[in-house]
């Protein structure tokens, strides 16, 4: 396959790391994205800091972090074919005790990071007659956990997929595809150490792997015919539980 430059954010740790590194033993060129600059040095080290890889720390929430990624990507190596959108916080927390600043900080870092990151690669894109988008939602947007409130970052990601379908739908002109993978739980530092007792809300008993969600991300970013698509990786959450 043709080699191609990565943009991942959020990618000093987890999902984010792990996707790096399967393009990175694919032999694609990545720049990784972390708001932290020591956790993105520790990152660079383990994913082998060669000459395929660039670090550009930055929050996502800041319009300027997206055209440094950009600039980073072209300098270093021609052009910006595939962003992963991967940065993104998450809390639960009941809907009566949200305030304003509570709900600005996942809007901030998880749809305005979405948002202007992939505003500030679409030229680049556009001028390149290509390029793939791939933003990370969750399947909690079209199924919700009564004992898990989350309403902010909830919010949040459902404004990342319909994003998803509206770039997928204006950019489509452009040869530009734009899909949002939703994985369920998986294994992250997020999720901490007693992520496996979550494992019954997937029908496959299991919580997932970070490996799971960056075969599923390096498979769209890939192919040619996958476009405005809301991909669950999430073991049939959304279909059901196996929850006796």
């Amino acid at each position: 396959m043709k080699k191609q430059t990565i943009i991942v954010t959020g990618a000093s740790s987890g999902i984010g790391k792990e996707i790096a590194d399967y393009f990175l033993k694919k032999g694609d060129n990545v720049v990784i994205n972390s708001s932290s600059q020591d956790k993105l040095e520790k990152a660079y080290r383990e994913l082998g800091g060669g000459e395929n890889l660039v670090m550009i720390a930055g929050n996502v929430s800041d319009k300027t972090t997206g055209k440094r990624l950009v600039s980073a990507a072209i300098e270093k190596f021609g052009s910006a074919d595939v962003l992963i959108n991967n940065a993104g916080i998450f809390e639960t927390k009941a809907f009566l005790e949200v305030d304003e600043a509570y709900l600005d900080r996942f809007l901030d870092t998880n749809l305005k990071g979405t948002f202007f990151t992939t505003q500030a690669v679409i030229p680049q894109m556009v001028k390149q007659h290509g390029g793939v988008v791939i933003n990370i939602g969750t399947p909690l947007v079209d199924h919700a956990l009564g004992g898990a409130p989350a309403t902010a970052p909830i919010s949040s990601k459902g404004a990342i997929h319909a994003l998803t379908l509206q770039l997928a739908a204006e950019f489509s002109k452009n040869n530009i595809r734009v899909n949002t993978v939703a994985p369920g739980v998986i294994r992250t530092p997020m999720h901490g150490e007693d992520a496996d007792q979550s494992a019954g809300i997937h029908l496959l008993n299991r919580i997932g792997e970070v490996e799971d969600i960056a075969e599923m991300v390096y498979t769209i970013a890939k192919s040619n015919f996958i476009s405005g698509a809301i991909i669950n990786v999430d073991g049939g959450m959304g279909a059901g539980h196996n929850l006796n």
